[in-house]
């Protein structure tokens, strides 16, 4: 055989095996991409996504869409073939895995963690937005989770509004645990509180619960440094004075906060507050309306831009990530609040947009 085709031949083989080799060879990697949009004004598979019921609203033009990031199962395992390919991707990112689903967390356990964070990024949008608008929210202390076999386990329950602990009232969840630690290992806790049931039905009729009764825990011991404890999370739940409904399926995660609160409070004022300009973002939000960083960022810019967004509202804190490859076509408009975000959206709709603060590179 001729040196040149036996060289050929070795060439192709070798070639052949690594291929063989990237298609069978496991690694420990997971893939991101841009997922799809969602106009918040909108409709999405048949339904308004924003839903509201008991308060004049009004019609909103332009689009406040939120945007999402698409991302491989905990179960899936990608070969080497496909981790080289989405490294070379300009609109994908490979990631460890273990980013993704850290301590070998299942799909199951991740789906149910996002729709748990998806959630109660609801909740937050409604009373950010209305904080915003000046709408008035009563907001109440209430058993978030009861650990089991801990000395709370059937004493108190998910949902009852706890009023005071040992007599002393509590005005947020973090007063729940001062008061618990104030106690000795053993020593009783007395609760008052509004059971669960009774809440409920208060919230159904958009009335303050009422009713109370009191409970008595003993003080368990906490196995870390040896300190009073009673197994409950404390948390917080709101009446509103009017029904705001948001439908959104298969969306998890905290990140759409931001983009819900805008459209309640396009919804309930008059005017667009787009003026009809495509603006996208992200971010999540609390109950005072402070914004906070997501993960993806830059497939989600780039998820934006492909829907046709000319701005996108970005986190503060992820400005600097997602000012390392923008979209062309695509201004960055960094926000830490709501009303920020609203004064920026107002500075948009006039045309006012070199005024806006934008983000750049640095941190």
């Amino acid at each position: 055989m001729p040196r040149r085709t036996a060289t050929m031949l070795a060439s192709t083989l070798v070639l052949f095996a690594l291929l063989c080799a990237g298609v069978f060879l496991r690694v420990p990697y997971s893939e991101m991409s841009p997922g799809p949009t969602v106009n918040t004004l909108g409709d999405s598979h048949g339904e308004p996504v924003l839903n509201i019921s008991g308060r004049k609203t009004y019609p909103a033009g332009g689009h406040l869409n939120m945007t999402t990031v698409r991302v491989t199962s905990a179960d899936y395992q990608m070969n080497l073939l496909e981790a080289v390919y989405g490294w070379l991707s300009g609109d994908n990112i490979v990631v460890p895995h273990e980013n993704l689903y850290p301590d070998g967390k299942t799909e199951q356990q991740s789906t149910q963690e996002n729709a748990e964070e998806f959630s109660q990024s609801q909740e937050s949008a409604k009373v950010a937005a209305l904080k915003e608008l000046g709408i008035p929210v009563a907001t109440r202390v209430v058993v978030a989770s009861v650990v089991k076999n801990s000395p709370a386990e059937d004493k108190l329950h998910a949902g009852d509004v706890i009023r005071a602990v040992d007599g002393t009232p509590v005005t947020a969840p973090g007063d729940v645990a001062k008061l618990v630690t104030e106690h000795q290992p053993g020593e009783p806790v007395e609760f008052t509180l509004v059971p669960a049931a009774e809440a409920a039905e208060a919230e159904k009729a958009q009335r303050e619960p009422s009713g109370t009764t009191k409970v008595t825990v003993v003080a368990g011991k906490a196995e870390d440094d040896g300190h009073a404890i009673v197994g409950i999370r404390a948390g917080t739940d709101h009446t509103f004075p009017f029904t705001i409904d948001i439908k959104l399926a298969d969306v998890g995660g905290p990140s759409a906060g931001l983009m819900f609160a805008l459209g309640i409070v396009d919804k309930l004022t008059p005017g667009d507050l787009t003026g009809g300009t495509f603006v996208a973002g992200t971010g999540t939000i609390d109950d005072a309306g402070k914004v906070g960083p997501i993960g993806g960022i830059q497939m989600k810019t780039i998820g934006a831009r492909q829907a046709g967004a000319q701005y996108f509202l970005t986190p503060a804190a992820n400005c600097a990530a997602a000012s390392a490859d923008v979209p062309a076509g695509l201004t960055l408009v960094k926000v830490s609040t709501i009303d920020d975000a609203t004064k920026s959206l107002e500075k948009i709709a006039k045309g006012d947009t070199a005024g806006l603060s934008k983000c750049d590179a640095r941190p």
